[in-house]
């Protein structure tokens, strides 16, 4: 397994340039972040400077991956993963584990676990600088809950109590505007007072919500008064059943990221149209989030107003340029209607700054989303706010990453699991034998874009099999077995019970540096078991291995020349025939007297070891199986699975779970759970020859 991850170890390869990068990298040196304090757990910033023991925040930059414990993560997850701690690890920051447990009817404790091991086994970790940085979104209900009220106090939020159909209804749509609730002009106190009753748990599950007041007119629908707190009467895994109102996650998210420092909030694209409302969020509850960046901003205010008529101006029509920062309250109104005359009066701008200043110094708090980008000049980030940034989300062909799909998958018992090797869940990787070296490296090679592009599947293939390449042993395995017997063994070697034995190196390429394993022994004896398809009594044109008067090689063995075979009443096969010819066997000096056509793999009757192995193909016979609204489970593949009674070397039978081989002529396999009772090793094949492997 690869080193965890942590600041300390800052050392690593170049890596090629993205757009997340580079703007990681002008962040660093516009200072955008420079100033934050650290008080070794998440909180508000003044928390973070009057903490115990706080510091500037030793983290350069802070990232965060945080799944909801609702399922098993998948290769997408994995892809995020890499992304969030390699970018921590690079840049010298920290990436915070967080579970986005804010929904409790479908998390689980179980998911928790699963999670945490998923990371861990991917090589990265948490621990930073003397702190624990694995975090729960539910230990900030509490503030969560107090922004919310503050949101409500000064105007920006309400309860509404239309029903679900009703809201929808009057959302509208792309080409029509939403309409008001008319539950959107109650009075702070009394919408705080319905508030504190759905808290109180006076109210039903689903009869009123509180709500973002916004702008029922935007086109962005997410900005149409969103939803920021329903009733939901359900024990909750971590804080049980302390509440009874649970936070959006559109609402939650944004708070957590600041919370915790969070620098850089890297997501998928399809969280982009709500970026505007995490922005508006934050920006929002500046004066409970960020007072003491709150109070430099008025101090910052007071100073242009003190430099004269030019940089007052200058700085009023920066903030004109920033008029669409302006929403719902009275206080914004007015600078609305004083900005309306700027665009056409230029003038206009000297004779209101007496009035825009006093506006901007009365009522700061309502000004803070304008205030955030138009005080850049002055501070860049003056609020120290986390950013999001959104890529592309991993398509991968074959795969299916929808959680509800997959849940379907195992609910329906289509497979075994959600540790199913056919499936991409991290924990079905990791028993179909990928390793964490392998999704790291596909991670870092499919790179980070803001397009949609489709990755075919034997890209994830090959970043495995380049990095087994030189870690898996060797080992023969037969997995169609048909006998072959050697009809002068006694006349050879004196008895038809004799054996001998064979070696063959456990890894035929040693790379500088790495200690060479010891070689495999095995025997070879009368009777050993073959592939059955290394046999053709009437070769097709071409044919090299075992046919009546050909040569070939037993791999690491003797050379054999066949004669002939055995069938049954049906026709088969049951038996092949050949001689042996002493003097050839491997690494002895008349191994090269008679040249063979081909060599074939064999395990031997004598100590060959029977196995379970599982064929496994993928899970869907179309690259893209949900594309279009397809019904995926229309494209399972019914031959995703094939189980064979196998025979390998005496070695691959001491294999334990996790250990890697290359079967010499089958691709690579991993050795799968031993515990179920059936006495016999099983393995999983990982890829094979048929997935375009040419050796």
């Amino acid at each position: 397994m690869s080193k965890p991850s942590t600041p300390e170890n800052k050392e690593a390869p170049a890596k090629a340039s993205n757009f997340l990068r580079q703007i990681i990298e002008h962040d660093l040196a516009a200072g955008t972040y420079s100033g934050r304090r650290w008080g070794h757990a998440p909180g508000t910033a003044t928390e973070h400077e009057q903490a115990a023991g706080s510091v500037a925040d030793p983290a350069r930059i802070r990232t965060r991956f945080p799944p909801e414990p609702n399922g098993y993560l998948h290769v997408g997850h994995a892809k995020s993963i890499c992304l969030n701690f390699g970018l921590a690890r690079d840049y010298g920051g920290v990436c915070h584990m967080r579970f986005d447990d804010t929904n409790p009817e479908k998390e689980e404790q179980e998911y928790v676990d699963s999670i945490t091991d998923a990371v861990k086994w991917l090589g990265f970790g948490w621990d930073a600088h003397g702190d624990s940085h694995l975090y729960y979104a539910s230990n900030y209900f509490d503030f969560m809950y107090r922004a919310a009220e503050y949101l409500i106090e000064t105007g920006h939020a309400y309860v509404d109590e239309q029903t679900p159909e009703e809201m929808r209804a009057n959302r509208g749509d792309f080409g029509k505007p939403g309409t008001d609730s008319p539950y959107r002009n109650r009075t702070p106190a009394e919408n705080l007072a319905r508030f504190r009753e759905m808290r109180a748990g006076k109210h039903a599950d689903g009869s009123m919500v509180l709500r973002a007041r916004i702008s029922m007119a935007s086109p962005n629908i997410n900005l149409r008064d969103p939803a920021i707190y329903r009733i939901r009467r359900a024990t909750h895994h971590n804080t049980g059943d302390a509440w009874c109102i649970y936070p959006m996650y559109s609402f939650a998210h944004p708070i957590e990221d600041a919370l915790e420092n969070i620098t850089h909030s890297i997501c998928t694209l399809e969280f982009e149209d709500q970026r505007p409302f995490y922005d508006w969020t934050l920006e929002r509850i500046v004066p409970i989030l960020r007072a003491p960046q709150f109070a430099h901003a008025r101090e910052l205010i007071e100073k242009i107003e003190g430099q004269g008529l030019e940089a007052g101006k200058e700085f009023a029509l920066h903030c004109h340029n920033h008029a669409d920062k302006l929403f719902a309250s009275e206080a914004e109104a007015q600078l609305r209607t004083m900005f309306s005359k700027w665009g056409h009066n230029p003038d206009a701008v000297l004779h209101d700054l007496p009035a825009f200043f006093a506006l901007l110094k009365k009522d700061t708090a309502q000004f803070t989303p304008l205030l955030a980008h138009a005080l850049d000049g002055q501070r860049p980030n003056v609020f120290l706010l986390p950013h999001q940034h959104e890529f592309a989300r991993l398509n991968l062909t074959y795969v299916i990453t929808s959680k509800r799909k997959l849940a379907q998958l195992v609910t329906e018992k289509r497979v075994s699991g959600w540790d199913d090797p056919r499936m991409p869940t991290i924990v079905g990787l990791r028993r179909r034998g990928y390793t964490p070296e392998s999704i790291q490296l596909f991670a870092e090679r499919i790179g980070v874009t803001k397009d949609y592009s489709w990755i075919d599947y034997s890209t994830l293939e090959g970043c495995l099999r380049e990095d087994l390449e030189n870690k898996a042993h060797r080992g023969m395995a037969v997995l169609d077995p048909v006998k072959l017997v050697l009809s002068n063994w006694a006349e050879a070697f004196g008895s038809d019970n004799t054996t001998e034995e064979c070696t063959l190196p456990a890894l035929p390429h040693v790379e500088e540096g790495q200690v060479a394993p010891a070689l495999r022994r095995f025997l070879i004896g009368r009777e050993v078991w073959i592939e059955r398809e290394d046999f053709e009594e009437v070769p097709p044109k071409g044919y090299k291995r075992l046919f009546p008067g050909n040569v070939v090689r037993l791999k690491g063995g003797y050379v054999i020349e066949c004669t002939g075979c055995l069938r049954d009443a049906a026709g088969q096969v049951t038996e092949v025939h050949a001689k042996v010819i002493p003097g050839t066997k491997s690494g002895t000096p008349g191994a090269d007297s008679v040249k063979a056509k081909a060599a074939i793999t064999w395990v031997a009757v004598a100590d060959g070891v029977a196995a379970e192995v599982r064929l496994y193909d993928r899970l869907f016979t179309e690259a893209q199986p949900d594309a279009g609204g397809k019904d995926f489970l229309a494209s399972l593949n019914p031959d995703s699975l094939k189980t064979v009674t196998a025979y390998v070397e005496p070695s691959l039978a001491q294999a334990t779970v996790d250990d890697k081989f290359q079967f010499e002529r089958h691709g690579y396999f991993v050795a799968d759970r031993l515990d179920h009772g059936k006495g016999k090793p099983v393995f999983n094949r990982v890829t094979g020859l048929k997935d375009s492997w040419g050796k």
